[in-house]
Formats: C-alpha cells, sequence, structure tokens
C-alpha cells in the first residue's frame, strides 16, 4: 500500500488526540470512534477491534511497535475488523464502559485495552496487551467464532451487556448519615492499611495515594489525630525521597513499580502534579515542614516550566524516550563522573543512591534523594549540571492535549499553594488558566472534554470536567472575589445538575450527560481512583458554592450535595480507600462546612492572609468589603479595623479583629 492510499484508510492524521496521531502512519485501516466506524462494521458484517490507550502509555508503544506497525497483523485486522484506536483520557466514558467488561471478564484491567464487539457496540471478548504472536491467533480465531459460531457470539455479548447494565447500578443503598463518627471510622479502617515502613498503602506497584493524605490532612485538623498526620508525613516524605520524584527537575511519576518508591513507572501525567500539589502546599501550609514547601514550590515549578501550553496545561510527559523506557532520568556512576568529576560524582553518586549494580535496567539507577544534602550550595551546583546534561538527552514525548477536568485540578492546586507559598505568581498562572479555559473550551453554553494546539475537540464533557473546573473557578474566586469566577462556577453547576443526576436515584450522578452519545450503558463510577470521581467532586463544588452563593440557589446546591454524600456514605463504611475525595468532602462537609467571611480590603488585610493560612481543608475564605458578596452580607468592620466572622454551616461565632482571636476560634494555633 502506498503512503497516500495507508493515508485514506487510516484516518487519525484527522484527529485531536496526540495518541491517535501518534497511530497514523500505522498500516492499520484505524478509524476513530463514530457512528460512521460502527456503521460501517455493520455493513461489513464484521466485528469491532477497539484499541484504547494514550500516549504516555508504555505498553501501548510496544504494542504498536509489535503489531500495529507490522504488515501482516494489519492485513488480519484490516481483514477481519474495523478498528477503531480511542484515546482513554479523550473518552474517558468509553473507556470506563469496556474497561469495567475487561475486568468483568478477566479479572483485571490495563493498558493498552483490546475488546472484540458486535457492530452495534456490545463486547464479547476483552483483553489487555498482547504479543505478536499471540495477537496473531487471537485475531484469527475471533474471526474463526464470528464466522462459524455467530450464534454464541451473539448470547455471550448480551449476557455480558446484561451483566454491565447490572454492575452498573451496583452501589447498594441505605448507608449511615454523614456524621464526624463516621470520618472517623474511615480513617481508622484507612490507617490499618498503610506501610508503615515505606508509606502509602498496599504493595506493589503502588500509587500516589493523593486523595486519602488530603483527606488524612482535613481529619488531623478536625481532631488533631497524630496518627492521621504521621500518615501524611511518612508517605509524603518517602514519595519525595524516592525515585517517583524527580530529584532534578521536580514533578511526580505516576507510580512506582516497587513497594518503596524507588523505581517509577515514568511518565508524568498532569492530575497526578496537580493532586499531589494540592496535598504538600496543604501539609506545608499546615505544618511548615521544609520538605513539603520545597516539593510544593518545585511541583509547581514543574507544572510552570514543563506542562504549560497557551496558558493552559498539556496532559503528560512521557515513560519513554527514543523507544527507551526512562532513558531521560536514569544514570550511571560513570556518568555522573562524566558530568561532573571525579569528586562530586562520587558525591552525587553517594547523595543520590547510584550504585554499580543500579536500581533499573543496564546496571542504571533512578535518583533518589534519602536525606538532605550536608552541603547546599554544592547541591544546587551538581543538580544544576545534571540537569543541564539530561536536557541534551533524548527528551520524553509531550501529550499536548489539554483535559478539562485535570487543568481544574491545576487551577485548585496552583491557587491554593499561592496561599501556602506566598507566591502570587501561582495565583496568576491559575486565573490565566481558567481564563484560557472557559474561552476555548465553552462551546454553545455547554463545556468540551479535550483541545488540541487551540483546537477544541468534539468530546463533550463529563462529570468530572464540570465538576472539577467549578471547583478551579470557586478556589479562584476565593483568591480573586473580583473576577468572573463565582459566576463561570454556577454556570456550570446549573448545568450538571441539569444534565448529571439520576432521576430514579436522589444524590447519585451518572459520568455522561443525558443527551450525550449512548453506548452500551451510561457510566456511572462512584469510586476515587487515580482521580477523584466526577460524584465526589460535583459534591465538593456544589458544597463550596452553597455557601457562596444565596437564595434558592445556595439551597438547592446545599440539598444536592447533602443527597449526594448520604447516597454515597456507604463507600466511607465499607470501602473507604476507594473513597479518599469522598472522605475529604465529608471532612468538610462535617465542619458546616467553615467559612471565614473577612471584611477588609482584600489587597492589604493582614488578617485576610491569616484567615487564608489558618483554614483548614475544604473551608472557605472571602474577604471584601460590606455586601460584596454573599458571605459579607450585612457584615461590618469592628470599630474601623478588619473582622473576621467565623460561621459553622448557618452557625456563626461573634466576629474578631485580631489574629490571635482568629486562632482561637479556629481552633488551630496561630504560630
Amino acid at each position: 500500500m502506498s503512503p497516500a492510499e495507508r493515508a485514506a484508510a487510516n484516518t487519525l492524521g484527522l484527529a485531536t488526540s496526540p495518541y491517535l496521531r501518534q497511530h497514523a502512519d500505522n498500516p492499520v485501516h484505524w478509524q476513530q470512534w463514530t457512528p460512521q466506524a460502527l456503521a460501517e462494521a455493520a455493513a461489513r458484517d464484521v466485528p469491532i477491534l477497539l484499541s484504547i490507550g494514550y500516549a504516555a502509555c508504555h505498553w501501548c508503544h510496544v504494542m504498536a511497535h509489535e503489531s500495529f506497525e507490522d504488515d501482516d497483523v494489519a492485513a488480519a485486522m484490516n481483514a477481519g475488523f474495523v478498528c477503531i484506536k480511542v484515546d482513554r483520557e479523550e473518552r474517558p466514558d468509553i473507556d470506563a464502559v469496556y474497561m469495567n467488561a475487561t475486568v468483568a471478564l478477566t479479572g483485571h484491567g490495563g493498558w493498552p485495552m483490546t475488546c472484540f464487539l458486535t457492530p452495534d457496540g456490545r463486547p464479547f471478548f476483552c483483553g489487555t496487551y498482547y504479543p505478536k504472536d499471540n495477537f496473531l491467533q487471537l485475531l484469527s480465531a475471533v474471526s474463526a467464532t464470528w464466522r462459524d459460531r455467530r450464534g454464541e457470539v451473539e448470547e455471550a455479548s448480551d449476557r455480558i451487556a446484561a451483566e454491565l447494565r447490572d454492575l452498573a447500578g451496583g452501589l447498594p443503598g441505605g448507608g449511615p448519615h454523614v456524621e464526624p463518627a463516621l470520618c472517623d471510622h474511615a480513617v481508622a479502617v484507612i490507617l490499618r492499611d498503610q506501610d508503615t515502613v515505606h508509606g502509602g498503602f498496599g504493595g506493589a506497584p503502588k500509587f500516589p495515594p493523593s486523595a486519602l493524605l488530603e483527606a488524612l490532612l482535613r481529619e488531623y485538623e478536625r481532631t488533631g489525630s497524630p496518627a492521621a498526620l504521621d500518615a501524611v508525613a511518612r508517605t509524603g516524605a518517602a514519595m519525595a525521597r524516592g525515585g517517583i520524584y524527580d530529584q532534578l527537575a521536580g514533578g511526580f511519576a505516576r507510580y512506582s513499580v516497587d513497594n518503596a518508591w524507588v523505581v517509577p513507572h515514568f511518565e508524568k501525567m498532569l492530575y497526578d502534579n496537580a493532586l499531589l500539589l494540592r496535598v504538600y502546599a496543604h501539609w506545608a501550609r499546615r505544618t511548615g515542614d521544609p520538605l513539603a514547601r520545597r516539593v510544593a514550590a518545585q511541583t509547581a515549578g514543574f507544572l510552570l516550566d514543563e506542562l504549560v501550553e497557551g496558558g493552559m496545561f498539556i496532559s503528560s510527559l512521557d515513560a519513554d524516550a527514543a523507544g527507551r523506557e526512562g532513558l531521560t532520568y536514569v544514570w550511571t556512576p560513570e556518568q555522573l563522573t562524566e558530568v561532573l568529576g571525579v569528586d562530586d560524582g562520587r558525591w552525587a553518586a553517594e547523595l543520590f543512591a547510584v550504585t554499580p549494580t543500579g536500581t533499573f535496567e543496564r546496571g542504571s539507577s533512578v535518583l533518589q534523594l534519602r536525606a538532605d544534602p550536608d552541603d547546599p550550595q554544592r547541591f544546587e551546583r551538581v543538580r544544576t549540571a545534571l540537569l543541564a546534561a539530561r536536557l541534551t538527552r533524548p527528551q520524553p514525548g509531550r501529550d499536548d492535549k489539554v483535559v478539562t477536568s485535570w487543568n481544574g485540578l491545576a487551577i485548585t492546586a496552583l491557587a491554593e499553594a499561592s496561599v501556602a507559598l506566598q507566591d502570587p505568581q501561582l495565583g496568576e498562572a491559575a486565573r490565566r488558566c481558567a481564563s484560557s479555559l472557559l474561552r476555548l473550551h465553552v462551546v454553545d453554553g455547554r463545556l468540551r472534554r479535550a483541545s488540541l494546539g487551540g483546537v477544541v475537540g468534539d468530546s463533550a464533557a463529563i462529570l468530572e470536567d464540570y465538576a472539577m473546573l467549578a471547583t478551579g473557578l470557586l478556589a479562584l474566586y476565593q483568591l480573586s472575589p473580583d473576577g468572573p469566577w463565582l459566576a463561570a462556577a454556577t454556570e456550570l453547576l446549573d448545568s450538571a445538575l441539569r444534565h448529571f443526576p439520576d432521576p430514579q436515584r436522589p444524590g447519585r450522578w451518572f459520568d455522561t450527560a443525558d443527551d450525550a452519545e449512548q453506548l452500551v450503558l451510561r457510566p456511572a463510577d462512584p469510586l476515587d481512583g487515580a482521580t477523584p470521581s466526577g460524584a465526589s467532586s460535583i459534591t465538593e463544588a456544589l458544597l463550596t458554592a452553597a455557601h457562596l452563593v444565596d437564595g434558592g440557589r445556595a439551597e438547592a446546591y446545599l440539598q444536592a450535595a447533602s443527597d449526594a454524600l448520604d447516597a454515597h456514605s456507604v463507600l466511607l463504611e465499607r470501602a473507604p480507600r476507594s473513597a479518599g475525595h469522598w472522605l475529604a468532602v465529608a471532612e468538610a462537609a462535617v465542619r458546616g462546612p467553615l467559612q471565614i467571611a473577612v471584611v477588609c480590603d482584600p489587597a492589604r488585610s493582614a488578617l485576610l492572609a491569616e484567615a487564608r493560612r489558618l483554614a483548614p481543608g475544604g473551608a472557605i475564605v472571602v474577604g471584601g468589603e460590606t455586601g460584596s458578596s454573599a458571605l459579607l452580607a450585612g457584615r461590618d468592620r469592628l470599630d474601623g479595623a478588619d473582622a473576621a466572622y467565623v460561621c459553622r454551616g448557618r452557625v456563626c461565632d461573634l466576629p474578631v479583629s485580631r489574629a490571635a482571636e482568629l486562632a482561637a476560634a479556629l481552633g488551630v494555633s496561630g504560630g
């Protein structure tokens, strides 16, 4: 096939996803997920071969090189199937449906995901990565089964589709009311599961438990629990000193392949770094821990140095460079000496735990920093030299796609980090991102999921997009009440309330809108995973917004948040490790949530700055002149001095005008 013929048969060159574009030159006749592609499968009377992955996925690259770039494999795929490639980050709804099927059929999931479907989208065989020879055998077997035993395929696909629909409604009801005792119970269960040696939870592979750490910080602030804070400090320090953290440039890799955070899977995701920035900034603000402060500053720097494009944030950096995993990041003792000289090379090898045997492939090591250097100036000189040398190596690929929800996480984290680190530039970066998103990703009054190079894609936003962007806008409003942030957030929340609730089950939410494309089932997953669920995220946004608006809208938001917490409280009772963000939201809810309204000039008020510093996670802090917002209505200064009003739910304390009095009202140390 000529290049022109291949381009005509493979339509991925037209995609707005870098992951799909990576496969535009494959000899496979890849198509995007469209009604036309499904219709072609029906017209040809062949199954759909659905392949789902993402741009930073190492094993996706491996399967592409082994199989999708191979002419023999492509010939078998093209002859027997309509081949559809999906970016899981651009179409998380499709990914969710078929990941559920893959897990149900095989007991595990992952990417690349490989599913065989009937022309109307019902799955009948699913798996993940297949080596070339196994994949060829599978193609042959599926084709033969489709041709010779069609009845069995139809029966299996009907059964699987029915089971998936049953599973979608499987969360039991009747959980306990959300109250402090339930939060304490959930925390106790979580702490029983922690790794008290290496930090984190569970064994290898080990993922950063961002939502759990945020929830534990909020538990500590509410109860003073030393065990909760110890778990945060242990895990936060272990990750920051391990190989999962980039000791030269900042930023976290997606997960560690071992249980001690030594060797990462090297891809760096926007969502991980945004969530972890929020945690480390919160930890630093609450305790003053210097490691937390340094890592928060460096992680924010990583976002701004490596992931910014057009004011917004791109999705990820690849695990591979020049076809090798981790090539950019690993070192041998000889390489250190080559860059630094003998003395500094030996010192750096000891400091970064780089050994002749290595911790990674080919005797190389991932840099760790198990203790702070005894000579900070020497360390900075060494770090700068190594980073400069690293930039001469092949660099990881970039997924330049802008995802709405992940940018919402970044806005929230940067706004909160600007307070914790006293760095106004981080707040300004959050404002630029929010402005760009609202300008580009809102089309005809509805939110879109993603864009590439300033061109918005066709994919409709899902619940998490509305929720996480709204949460970010509300964080910005608390930082900059004179901007458009509150109005934009409430428009998103009103739209979410129109299109995403489950009308049959109060408090439950679908992940796709009621007017979105209809798949085999309408996904609705309330569990928190690598990112918070859409349901827990919309609950956070509604709970916050309910105290920033007034009238009927405030009551509607508060009722929706309360219904959602009660509808999902069973997760906190029975599976709190899968409900970390639910727990964080519940911790805020049982405190009222806490509101601090400061009557002041926001640009000059020391009392407002102190309120922001002292406020626990999930609290709402607003500063401004009397009547400038719902929280400031009818509130005045005290004898001409700035005044802080502390409220819990609808009950307020007497106003205070001194920092020590505010600290006492909040029940935290003012030091």
